[in-house]
């Protein structure tokens, strides 16, 4: 199994960036699939997590701190989840992982000891 995620970069605060997180080895429709930072001596933290079947979103959720400005979302039949920022902030600033979760349930899909496989990091930094 393996998690590529893509598409970090460096930005001017209020811009945009989109992450991939392509998969190979497994089916993203039968996990949840999680994207999580770490921010330089920070504790990794949860940013958005999705669960679809087809072309059906069972659910997303989000951190707080994102809300109204990250969405995420699939493609099943590219077997890829992206997530798009907008408004970006310095405090964004991380390396942001992609993660996939067996199951469809939402319990702990912000936890990252809940999640099976990892992807590397892609590096997002946002100047101000």
């Amino acid at each position: 199994v393996q998690l590529q995620a893509s598409g970090g970069g460096l930005v001017q605060a209020g811009g945009s960036l989109r992450l991939s997180c392509a998969a190979s080895g497994l089916t993203f429709s039968n996990y949840v699939v999680g994207w999580f930072r770490q921010a330089p001596g920070r504790e990794r933290e949860f940013v958005a997590a999705i669960s679809w079947s087809g072309i059906r979103i069972r659910y997303t959720s989000y951190a707080d701190s994102v809300k109204g400005r990250f969405t995420i979302s699939g493609d099943g039949a590219k077997n890829t989840v992206y997530l798009e920022m907008n408004s970006l902030k310095p405090e964004d600033t991380a390396v942001y992982s992609c993660s996939a979760k067996r199951g469809t349930s939402w319990y702990g899909l912000d936890r990252g000891s809940q999640y099976d496989y990892w992807g590397q990091g892609t590096l997002v930094t946002v100047s101000s």
